[in-house]
């Protein structure tokens, strides 16, 4: 039995009812009444939207469009001698994909070559590698990040945790379906083929997309459930029930998670992240935080990697290349404020510190401005 709330202040509303039925039922003395409004009570629910992500691009379609000038213009570019880069980062970095996808059709009309082999031709280095980037969809350049971070020798371990736990079921099911366009190849044997053990479990469990949609009504018992499951299979045992831990979080909706890591903490001495680096170590490790870290803030999770990547010797620019493009018609400009409330400086003067030339370039026009 459980009532559901919709509209209004769920909190504000769950009181007056409850004030109400007790001043109604305040002369019953009937311990088998009062009883069943106690269970009735107990199993209150009160909803919750279960709206899709709100986007927060920095890139987004510029007004009055002409494809086939902006082709001219890089067609110029590209054949001037030294080649004019900032023409085209002006005009690459400030156009929708759609709209790079539009110029890209006028150019080759144009020249009679396909724009990202002509960019390659004309550009080097971080520069070409965000160009390129940006001539492919949102979920081609995941796709493509991906397939790199698994061929060849060795594994990109750190680009494939970033990859898959930070994506949600919409991105990822995106994600897949592009990939075997591209690559003839099913992402989950590719990932199947290049992991091993708990580690190549999770990653499978999450390509899998069986995740909950997030729910108009709140299930405490189900939340309680599954934060005392945790809880059991960690830090109450004597060696982690990974599996467990792999089921909840792969398949729970965010919202439900994040009601259950609050409830986990009435359970254990430690909070799920620090619970995590006492039970499991590595790669393992490294998936675990990054799910739970999304899960509480997606853009903070980001704000961080970005962060940590320029504040090492010599920035790491593969992985702010790849969140940098990846995210900038997605919820870059979250990621810049939270990047701000969390670092006390701003990502666009982060950026301008500790990337130089054409690079940097392109990447304060990605970023969209200074906060």
């Amino acid at each position: 039995m459980f009532l559901e709330i919709r509209g209004g202040n769920p909190t504000f509303l769950c009181c007056c009812f409850r004030i109400e039925l007790i001043t109604r039922l305040r002369f019953l003395q009937s311990e088998s009444i009062m009883a069943l409004v106690s269970e009735f009570l107990s199993q209150l629910t009160l909803s919750y939207g279960g709206e899709a992500e709100p986007r927060y691009p920095t890139v987004v379609p510029v007004r009055d469009f002409d494809p086939a000038k902006d082709a001219a213009r890089l067609d110029t570019a590209i054949k001037t001698k030294g080649v004019d880069e900032q023409t085209i980062i002006d005009i690459l970095t400030r156009r929708s994909y759609e709209q790079r996808r539009d110029i890209a059709f006028e150019y080759e009309r144009i020249s009679r070559k396909d724009l990202p082999t002509a960019l390659k031709g004309a550009l080097s280095g971080s520069l070409e590698a965000v160009m390129l980037g940006l001539m492919k969809s949102t979920s081609q350049y995941d796709a493509s990040e991906l397939k790199a971070s698994i061929k060849g020798l060795g594994t990109d371990e750190e680009t494939l945790i970033e990859l898959v736990c930070s994506r949600n079921n919409e991105e990822l099911m995106e994600i897949k379906k592009v990939y075997k366009e591209m690559f003839k190849k099913e992402l989950e044997k590719d990932i199947a083929g290049d992991t091993s053990g708990n580690f190549a479990k999770l990653l499978l469990a999450l390509v899998q997309t069986k995740r909950d949609e997030p729910s108009n009504v709140v299930d405490y018992q189900k939340i309680d459930e599954d934060a005392r499951l945790l809880y059991e299979a960690g830090v109450q045992r004597k060696g982690t029930d990974v599996a467990a831990w792999i089921a909840v979080m792969s398949q729970r909706s965010v919202p439900h998670l994040q009601k259950v890591f609050e409830r986990y903490k009435s359970y254990s001495p430690y909070d799920m992240k620090e619970s995590i680096r006492k039970e499991v170590k590595g790669d393992l490790e490294k998936s675990f935080l990054t799910l739970v870290e999304c899960f509480e803030n997606r853009q903070l999770y980001f704000a961080n990697r970005l962060h940590e990547a320029m504040k090492s010797k010599g920035a790491k620019e593969k992985v702010v290349t790849r969140i940098m493009v990846s995210r900038c018609e997605i919820d870059l400009m979250k990621i810049r404020t939270e990047f701000k409330r969390e670092h006390k400086k701003s990502l666009y003067q982060t950026i301008a510190e500790h990337t130089k030339g054409d690079y940097q370039k392109a990447l304060l026009s990605l970023c969209g401005g200074d906060d």
